[in-house]
């Protein structure tokens, strides 16, 4: 503008000048020489002015803009990247001065972090210590703000919680994954006791597959003057209300079947102390038989259903017979013994400590008795169990000697535990065999399965972010700070460009920002089957082939997993209005709606950078020090990543240019429309 008004005020004062000239002359015939010359004039003019332009806006005005953003980047974010004073080499002494500020601010900011860190070391030893303790307590520990976000899980919370394949995260509701009655009445009850050392147990049920817990409730200060928090403990319950379901169905049978009997040889009884005819006595005799049959089978079937069952009262767990064996193994051999043999790949539903000591116990009475010091060990299948066998050449145990020493001892001091108790836990026998030169002593466990190979270790880190206990929600998302709202970022890999000619989605993932940093725990990535054949251009991009996708979910059952995922939150994405496009046409198809307010960083990196740079991924991560590793460059994860990191370092860069609501960063990302859509709008 500076420069138009410069241009015209050239023009209008040559044209008044040669006017009034032309006037004092007073001689007609010179006019069109007048005209003449005004015009070439006027054209350099105009031409120096505009070449002028363009050097000022190259060299100054681009140069300044460029340098504002390098200064507010380094500013408020942590880039580290040297500074390039090339950029301002027509401004004088302000590239070294802007220079030299930046070093003293890098300075400081290295000292002042060395300070910190030098102070936390402490609290942040302490910080993994309660984090290793946490993540380790075989309970599910929640942690609730007075409108029910969850601000806290650890892993055994995650595998409880766990609905669809995707587990908890923060500031999520926590009736997303439980039914909400029983925890409402509960908290509410504690907050009208008013006392902050009481405590509710309740019993509530999982919003998806059915699981039945039995949580503990307790209020914590919020601090604040809201709703106070509380702390949810849970354990699973769901198998000892089965299995309490079963032995009184158990017992109602066996009430049942054996009361008619009785009854009826009561009747029986009766009747022969009346009668005393042959013939009566025959017929009472057999139908006195015939209901001590019925009964005898009744209380034979029952038994063996009881014994069945017995174990499921008991908190086994499942243990790796090659496990077993190993430690049985190494206590025998460290007591001069040799062992041999070998164990199917399976999993015993057992307590291995209790079994492990009743074997040893056993073989070290053999040798005392027999002498023999070699054994062999076998784990193999049995029916739907496992058989355990020791075997040795030699004399056979008799059934007398193995009766005894299970009534004695396992242990010195522990009289509590003998063989029997430890055979009464498991629900099951123990006994001996021979054949001619060998004998064997042999323990059935009535519950196993094949083993297939290790899983992977599960990440058991306890995820949390206190700062949620004192977020006011009250707002609506147009006037909540930027620094409160929760953020989705993610990315997809397609077949093509092109969604309106059927181009499809091959790969979608996303990460969340809890309070402006990631939570490492909560990723959502999955592979999608497109229903078509990838181009083997777009596979050079992402390289992703049509057997990767080949056994994948199609895209209408992973995006409603996706919409679960970002649930409550703010999405972003770079070029949002591409992604956009893909989830939303499948709209009417799934029966939802993805209205989440949306932020795109290529309009986030205009409004801090200015329109003249360049706002690709690459672009925007290279000026803010972010490096992308080659092999996750094009993958929906990969961008992702650097996308959440590159928002989390444009954040306070908005906040300082007086961007602090999700309604002034969206007023501001309207007025670069041109540069690009705002996806929002596709909404209003």
């Amino acid at each position: 503008m500076f420069f138009a008004l410069l241009a015209l005020g050239g023009l209008v004062a040559l044209g008044v000048g040669l006017w009034l000239g032309y006037r004092r002359l007073g001689t007609p015939d010179t006019l069109n020489a007048f005209v003449q010359g005004g015009l070439v004039a006027g054209f350099v003019t105009l031409g120096l002015v505009v070449w002028v332009w363009y050097l000022f806006d190259v060299h100054v005005a681009k140069a300044i803009e460029r340098l504002a953003g390098t200064i507010r980047a380094r500013a408020h974010s942590d880039v580290a990247t040297e500074f390039d004073r090339e950029t301002a080499r027509y401004l004088g002494d302000l590239a070294p001065a802007v220079g030299a500020a930046l070093a003293s601010l890098a300075q400081t900011r290295n000292a002042l972090a060395e300070s910190v860190a030098r102070e936390t070391t402490r609290l942040t030893a302490e910080k993994a210590r309660l984090e290793a303790l946490l993540s380790d307590v075989p309970v599910g520990v929640l942690l609730c703000t007075g409108t029910n976000q969850l601000v806290f899980y650890n892993g055994p919370a995650q595998d409880l919680l766990g609905t669809g394949g995707a587990g908890p995260g923060l500031d999520r509701n926590l009736f997303d994954y439980l039914r909400e009655g029983p925890v409402r009445h509960a908290h509410q009850r504690l907050i009208d006791t008013a006392d902050p050392d009481a405590a509710s147990d309740i019993l509530c049920a999982t919003t998806g597959e059915p699981r039945m817990l039995a949580a503990r409730m307790r209020l914590i200060a919020s601090g604040g003057e809201g709703v106070p928090g509380y702390v949810l403990t849970l354990r699973d319950v769901t198998a000892d209300l089965a299995a309490h379901a079963r032995r009184e169905q158990l017992l109602a049978e066996v009430f049942d079947r054996v009361r008619r009997p009785a009854a009826n040889l009561q009747t029986v009884m009766g009747v022969l102390a009346e009668e005393h005819s042959p013939d009566a006595a025959g017929a009472l005799d057999a139908a006195m038989r015939s209901e001590i049959g019925h009964l005898t089978v009744a209380i034979t079937e029952l038994g063996a259903r009881y014994d069945e069952s017995r174990s499921d009262w008991w908190p086994l767990a499942m243990t790796r017979a090659s496990d077993l064996m190993d430690s049985l193994r190494a206590r025998l051999e460290s007591e001069g013994m040799q062992v041999s043999g070998s164990a199917a790949e399976m999993l015993l539903r057992c307590n291995g400590f209790e079994i492990i000591a009743l074997l040893a116990d056993l073989t070290r009475r053999i040798v005392a008795q027999t002498g023999v010091r070699a054994f062999r060990i076998g784990v193999e299948e049995d029916g739907s169990g496992a058989l355990i066998t020791v075997a040795w050449d030699g004399a056979p145990l008799s059934v007398g000697h193995l009766d005894g020493w299970l009534a004695e001892p396992l242990e010195v001091g522990v009289a509590d535990v003998t063989g029997r108790s430890v055979l009464s836990t498991h629900a099951t026998e123990i006994w001996p065999e021979s054949a001619p030169g060998t004998a064997r002593i042999c323990l059935p466990i009535r519950q196993a399965r094949r083993a297939g190979r290790r899983p992977k270790p599960i990440a058991r880190a306890v995820v949390y972010d206190f700062d949620l206990l004192s977020r006011e929600r009250s707002a609506p998302v147009a006037d909540t700070p930027l620094d409160q709202l929760t953020y989705v970022v993610f990315d997809t890999e397609t077949t093509g460009l092109l969604p309106g000619q059927g181009d499809e989605i091959v790969q979608i993932a996303a990460v969340r920002l809890v309070n402006g940093r990631r939570v490492e725990g909560e990723v959502f990535d999955s592979l999608v089957n497109p229903g078509r054949h990838i181009p083997p251009a777009s596979t050079d991009v992402h390289g992703i082939t049509d057997a990767m996708v080949a056994e994948a979910e199609g895209v209408l059952q992973v995006l409603p997993r996706f919409h679960r995922f970002g649930q409550g939150a703010v999405l972003i994405a770079h070029n949002a209005p591409f992604d956009m496009t893909f989830l939303r046409r499948r709209e009417a198809e799934l029966g939802l709606r993805f209205d989440h307010p949306i932020l795109d960083t290529v309009l986030l990196s205009a409004v801090v950078f200015g329109q003249s740079e360049v706002h690709s991924l690459d672009a925007l991560t290279h000026r803010l020090g972010i490096t992308i590793p080659e092999e996750a460059r094009h993958t929906a994860l990969g961008d992702t990543v650097a996308t959440a990191e590159a928002f989390a370092k444009l954040l306070p860069m908005l906040q300082a240019r007086g961007l602090h609501t999700f309604g002034d960063v969206l007023a501001e990302v309207r007025r670069h429309g041109r540069l690009l859509k705002d996806a929002n709008l596709d909404r209003g």
